[in-house]
């Protein structure tokens, strides 16, 4: 229990002591002033009763304050529950769609290396053709070059020799 709690019990504890041991006196009939009458009533019955009355407000006032409090209560923890939901609802659709666009990015990049990589193997292979052009066009120059050499020296010689066969005959 609470402080303020137990301090009020022990106070309510020692009024209603107070009025046990002297009941004689607050039983006992006085003239009491209304302001427009008098009445004969005992004064101590009175207070009493207008202590008991107060008592009685206050509980029921203290009651109804934390009763409306703790409703309050309530509904902020049910908003709080729903905002709560929301935003980690919120928080899922913005990692599904950073999902989704990384996704894309990927297959974006994928598509890309797939044309360029395609596009490499087409121009290497272009390349090894013209290589392969370049290389049988020296191939035939240089036969063509040692054809006209070998005439050159052969008239030279005056001598026109049959030609021996090639072990290795050029390229053409």
């Amino acid at each position: 229990m609470r402080t303020r709690t137990i301090v009020l019990i022990v106070a309510i504890a020692l009024m209603a002591g107070f009025a046990a041991l002297n009941m004689d006196e607050f039983s006992r009939p006085s003239l009491l002033s209304l302001g427009f009458t008098t009445v004969q009533a005992p004064l101590g019955m009175v207070m009493l009763v207008l202590l008991v009355a107060a008592l009685l407000v206050f509980l029921a006032t203290t009651l109804y304050i934390q009763s409306a409090h703790l409703l309050e209560s309530r509904h902020n923890a049910r908003e709080l529950n729903a905002q709560r939901e929301l935003a980690d609802k919120a928080e899922a659709s913005r990692f599904t769609e950073l999902r989704n666009y990384l996704e894309a990015q990927n297959t974006a990049v994928q598509q890309r290396e797939a044309a360029q990589a395609s596009a490499l193997t087409e121009r290497l292979a272009q390349t090894q053709q013209a290589v392969i052009s370049k290389i049988d066009q020296s191939g035939n120059t240089l036969a063509a070059y040692i054809g006209e050499l070998e005439d050159r020296l052969e008239r030279r010689d005056g001598v026109l020799k049959t030609p021996a066969r090639l072990e290795n005959p050029p390229l053409a």
